[in-house]
């Protein structure tokens, strides 16, 4: 288990170390700095000045060194178009995105998993197949045309619900603004939500019923049956514990794409996230804000991807007994 750990450990660090490299590269290649924060005014004297105070002087090397060792500490410099500290803009903006995630990561989570388990269970009823026909929509409609669909519908033709926006919100910390505890923020993340997380729901859905169809027809479950046991405790004890091994992985990485994705969404619904704030820093050439960005769902990703690993080698014994001494 230790060296598990230890090695999924080191892969993640050479992950972030790649994404560093990537984000550091933009500073060298995108845009001048200097430009975008003087202007084109200024002179020779205070642009070396700048440059200077930036390290931009130095190497390569000690650029990079001073750029992840900044980052590890949060420290991603000023944004170039709002003169602010790239963290607390980050943080500002991020309990948005992280409250449309997780609201529409556990819609699609539970839902899928209880579609996909009554598809499977009622393959051949009417209703069954509505539900596997419908969900051809959240597979092979883009998210922004489902968003835009949704606000034309519930929001011009019936008004019932805003069209962009977070909504009223409430200061719970100094750095976190909620809308769950507000009618109009409650209502303002409906739509959002559903845009962000019909895809993942319906790809949730589709796999459990997949699996659970190749579960039922193992021969321990027909094992089970020769044994009196209850279609209650076959399908939801056996079949289902072991349908929801594979599930696991493609789930976890579902829920980090929710947040990586979740760009689009928030550009079509105005939410103001660090989406829509990535957006706006690429038509500004806002490098700091870019480089955050990547890093963070960088970072967000192999956090996921390394939790979904340990869960995956916790639930399934077979991986203990293949890395146990002896076999």
């Amino acid at each position: 288990m230790l060296t598990f750990v230890i090695r999924r450990l080191l892969q993640s660090v050479g992950v972030m170390l790649t994404v560093a490299f990537i984000s550091f590269s933009l500073f060298q290649f995108v845009g001048d700095p200097v430009n975008n924060m003087l202007g084109q005014e200024a002179t020779v004297e205070d642009r070396e000045n700048l440059r200077e105070r930036l390290g931009l002087n130095d190497a390569i090397p000690i650029q990079f060194f001073r750029f992840v060792s900044n980052a590890m500490q949060g420290d991603f410099g000023i944004s170039y178009r709002m003169a602010r500290p790239v963290n607390e803009v980050i943080m500002e903006r991020l309990p948005a995105t992280l409250e449309l995630a997780i609201v529409s990561g556990t819609a699609a989570l539970l839902l899928g998993i209880s579609l996909g388990v009554y598809t499977a269970l009622k393959r051949d009823g009417w209703l069954s197949n509505s539900i596997m026909t419908l969900s051809l929509i959240g597979v092979s409609l883009p998210t922004f045309v489902i968003g835009i669909l949704l606000i034309y519908l519930f929001a011009v033709e019936l008004q019932w619900l805003p069209s962009f926006g977070r909504g009223e919100t409430i200061q719970i910390t100094e750095n976190w603004q909620t809308g769950l505890l507000t009618e109009s923020g409650l209502k303002s993340l409906i739509l959002p939500s559903i845009t962000l997380g019909l895809f993942q729901l319906t790809l949730i859905m589709r796999l459990v019923r997949a699996e659970m169809l190749e579960v039922l027809r193992t021969d321990y479950i027909k094992f089970a049956r020769a044994r009196g046991l209850s279609q209650r405790a076959i399908h939801f004890h056996h079949a289902l514990k072991n349908t929801l091994l594979p599930v696991i992985t493609i789930t976890g990485l579902q829920l980090g794409s929710i947040i990586a994705f979740a760009i689009i969404t928030e550009t079509v619904f105005q939410w103001p996230g660090v989406g829509l704030l990535f957006i706006t820093a690429i038509q500004f050439v806002d490098i700091p804000i870019m480089s955050a960005y990547l890093v963070l769902i960088a970072l967000i990703f192999v956090i996921i991807n390394l939790v979904v690993d340990l869960l995956y080698f916790v639930v399934d014994p077979r991986l203990r007994v293949e890395r146990s001494p002896g076999h």
